[in-house]
């Protein structure tokens, strides 16, 4: 009387079985760790203020100096 077709295939079948598995199972655990780090991650704040401050300096509301000690304050 047979209860599974894996005994067929002997120990490798069975090996080959709980390997496939463990793939599976550390796939199914990666992406549910990397996927909401990834969501969870706040925009790009500071590419986005270096943006503005060059878009400012470009208007002219801010001069050479104070345009220079911002972007330094921001590489910080």
């Amino acid at each position: 009387m047979r209860y599974s077709h894996y005994a067929d295939g002997g120990w490798i079948g069975m090996l080959l079985l709980l390997i496939t598995v463990l793939v599976l199972v550390g796939g199914l655990i990666t992406v549910s760790v990397i996927l909401p780090r990834r969501a969870a991650r706040p925009p790009e704040s500071h590419d986005q203020a270096i943006r503005i401050l060059n878009e400012r300096f470009a208007r002219g509301e801010i001069d050479k100096d104070e345009f220079e000690a911002r972007r330094a304050a921001l590489r910080t």
